[in-house]
C-alpha cells in the first residue's frame, strides 16, 4: 500500500502511528498530525456522502441510510442540509432495496419477470451491488 500525503499540509512525509478502530493510522513528519487512511481530517469519504445523498433522493430514510451505509444518520441530514438537497415528493410508489453480491445479481437479471413492471436503479455499494426498485402502493 502506498503511503498516504498528510491531508492538513500535504506533506509526502508520513509514519506509521499505530492501528485504531481497524484502521491503520498515520502521523506527519512535518505538523504531527494524525490521521486515518479513510479520513480527511475529520471529514468522510466523498463517496459515502455521495452515496448517502443518492439513497435519500431516491425515497430511502435516514435511519435506512445510516444501516446500509454504516454512517450516521444525523451525519446524513448534515450533508442534506449542507448541499440543499430538496426531500422527494410523496407519490403513490416506494422504494424499496436489495443488497446483491455479483453472482446474485447476474442471476436477479437473467429472470425477465424481475425486469418488468417497475423502474430499477443500481449503484455499486463496495464490494456488493445495491438494487433500487419501485413498487406501488396496493389501493385496497
Amino acid at each position: 500500500m502506498e503511503k498516504p500525503f498528510c491531508p492538513k499540509c500535504n506533506h509526502p512525509k508520513v509514519v506509521k502511528s499505530g492501528i485504531v478502530g481497524g484502521r491503520q493510522r498515520f502521523k506527519c513528519k512535518k505538523c504531527n498530525y494524525h490521521f486515518s487512511v479513510n479520513k480527511i481530517g475529520k471529514g468522510i469519504d466523498s463517496y459515502y456522502v455521495v452515496k448517502a445523498l443518492q439513497l435519500y433522493v431516491e425515497g430511502i430514510s435516514f435511519r435506512e441510510i445510516e444501516r446500509i451505509l454504516g454512517v450516521s444518520h444525523v451525519s446524513v441530514m448534515n450533508w442534506v442540509k449542507q448541499y440543499k438537497i430538496k426531500a422527494p415528493e410523496q407519490y403513490d410508489y416506494r422504494p424499496t432495496y436489495k443488497v446483491l453480491s455479483h453472482a446474485e445479481l447476474v442471476k436477479f437479471m437473467t429472470r425477465k419477470e424481475n425486469l418488468q413492471g417497475s423502474g430499477m436503479l443500481l449503484t455499486e455499494l463496495g464490494d456488493k451491488f445495491m438494487m433500487i426498485k419501485w413498487e406501488r402502493f396496493k389501493n385496497s
